[in-house]
């Protein structure tokens, strides 16, 4: 484990219950710069703790894979070090904090012959899971993400630290070129943008409505879409999915207000997304297979939420935000 704040923690701690639970996996230790910290973690899930990439690496030769949630400006660095000692890695999302240095990261993984996920959590959510098989052509969504404000990840805006989770799924959904893309954004409690709307244009025609916002009074996490003859509704936090379908007659649906429209609510085997993900990796670096979530995928999520990084900014230009928010 490379980084043991509040979310670097958790990953040690499904790792842990992993190992006890018989995967065949050890926790080896813990790295953070501040070594308090990384020694709290390490007393708490009985591992060796270190201050430094090459304390780690230098007494454990046989540290196979690691997981990267240090500061998205230390990832590249990171996970530099760790691939070019033959380390696979998991690296949280966003994948970087620019476009070259995620090239970086996929060149050198590419030239080591290293595994390397990026950790876009909600692909490995049930819900979403489920409502993969039922996709055909999606033409609209509808988005929101609100969480209450929290002192975390505010090195970054609302859009790489939490619409980015929506934009990698709705990407991965619709596999269609961006062609437009619109957006706001404002400043609340921070000195980033803490809430944003955005309105994206695919080649395909499809549309997508994203909101976000982490200075919400309640926490919401849901996903709509219309395709042809049917709406899909994903609620990530319950890991729930609804499909409604014009003219479903089939034995798993059943009625719904109108008659014409059956429902059907798929089987959703209930699992925390980051255990799933895990899994997911540590399979990958034992089968040497591609990983479910690409730096490929990551990149192309991190070029999108900068491209509406890039228009927030250039809205508050044209509206003259930093002048608005002063008085």
């Amino acid at each position: 484990m490379v980084g043991v704040g509040a979310f670097g923690r958790n990953h040690a701690r499904v790792y842990k219950e992993l190992e006890q639970q018989g995967e065949p996996l050890r926790l080896l230790g813990v790295v953070d710069r501040d070594v308090s910290r990384a020694d709290a973690v390490a007393r708490e899930f009985n591992c060796r703790s270190f201050g430094s990439l090459d304390q780690l690496l230098t007494t454990h030769s046989e540290v196979q894979a690691a997981s990267v949630t240090v500061p998205t400006v230390d990832h590249l660095a990171a996970a530099r070090v760790l691939m070019e000692s033959g380390v696979d890695v998991l690296i949280e999302k966003p994948l970087a904090t620019s476009l070259s240095e995620a090239d970086e990261l996929v060149k050198i993984a590419a030239e080591k012959g290293r595994i390397a996920q990026v950790g876009h959590l909600e692909r490995f959510n049930p819900a979403v899971r489920a409502t993969v098989p039922l996709i055909t052509q999606p033409m609209f969504f509808e988005v929101h993400r609100m969480s209450v404000f929290t002192p975390r990840s505010l090195d970054i805006d609302v859009v790489l630290d939490l619409m980015i989770h929506d934009l990698d799924i709705v990407l991965s959904f619709v596999k269609s070129p961006v062609e437009e893309v619109r957006a706001v954004g404002l400043p609340i409690l921070s000195g980033k943008t803490d809430i944003a709307n955005v309105r994206i244009e695919f080649a395909s025609g499809c549309v997508a409505n994203f909101t976000a916002s982490r200075v919400s009074t309640e926490r919401i996490r849901k996903l709509r879409f219309f395709q042809p003859r049917q709406y899909i509704s994903i609620d990530y936090g319950r890991q729930d999915v609804v499909a409604f379908t014009v003219g479903d007659s089939s034995p798993q649906a059943t009625p719904s207000v109108n008659p014409q429209i059956g429902m059907l609510k798929p089987s959703v085997t209930s699992e925390e997304p980051l255990r799933a993900e895990l899994r997911a990796f540590l399979d990958a670096v034992r089968r040497r297979s591609t990983p479910v979530v690409t730096l490929e995928d990551g990149r192309r999520a991190l070029a999108l939420a900068l491209n509406i990084v890039t228009d927030i900014h250039q809205h508050g230009s044209r509206i003259n935000l930093e002048k608005l928010t002063r008085s």
